[in-house]
């Protein structure tokens, strides 16, 4: 069944295409702004991912104007790289948050009553298992909006400088940042070039490992 109809060309896209489409792009056409509408067609599909006790504890800062991209940059690059020049090309940066404390007070809610608030009732860290799932979904809408789009982290020693800058509260934890924008080049470049896809066989395990 086809997607929503693509900014770009205007026609549907089916599913199958977009997963196929899906690529880490690190450098974008500077001469070409990114609509609003398609920017916010991305955020509404991340909004749209699935959260554990629908605690909808992950939050998207989104820096579009050119002076907020630019402190940026200047806060989290540590050297002058050719990733890096892509990479300050894109017109979009989606910051990616979660809040551990929401996690754990939605669950000491009465539906719940996890009222130790313990982390280690958690089979897994699910503030950061529902912000991955959130980034993927706007991964996937940047393709059917025609752009490009990337995941990368800010380095462990910038986070809290970030956090001050754009005001984040304490109590969210950096996840990763998505750039958005349209590709510069259709060329592939990153590790995919350098390493081969597993086979299916090697990762998929039926009945036992």
């Amino acid at each position: 069944m086809p997607t929503q109809r693509s900014a770009g060309a205007g026609k549907p896209m089916e599913f199958g295409q977009v997963l196929r489409r899906r690529l880490m792009i690190r450098s974008y056409d500077e001469a070409r702004p990114v609509p609003l509408e398609a920017i916010e067609a991305v955020l509404a599909a991340a909004l749209r991912a699935p959260s554990a006790g629908f605690t909808q504890g992950v939050s998207l800062l989104v820096l579009t104007s050119t002076t907020d991209r630019e402190a940026f940059w200047r806060l989290t690059a540590e050297v002058d790289s050719a990733w890096l020049r892509g990479m300050r090309s894109a017109p979009v940066l989606i910051l990616v948050w979660t809040s551990e404390q929401a996690y754990l007070d939605r669950y000491a809610e009465l539906d719940k009553s996890w009222i130790d608030r313990d982390p280690a009732r958690w089979s897994a860290p699910y503030w950061f298992v529902d912000a991955g799932m959130a980034s993927m979904a706007a991964l996937l809408s940047a393709v059917d909006q025609e752009l490009g789009a990337c995941f990368f982290g800010i380095p462990v020693d910038r986070i809290g400088a970030v956090r001050e800058a754009y005001e984040v509260p304490a109590s969210h934890l950096s996840v990763g940042v998505i750039s958005l924008g349209y590709p510069a080049s259709a060329r592939i470049t990153g590790s995919r070039t350098r390493r081969p896809r597993r086979a299916a066989s090697e990762v998929i395990h039926r009945g036992r490992w």
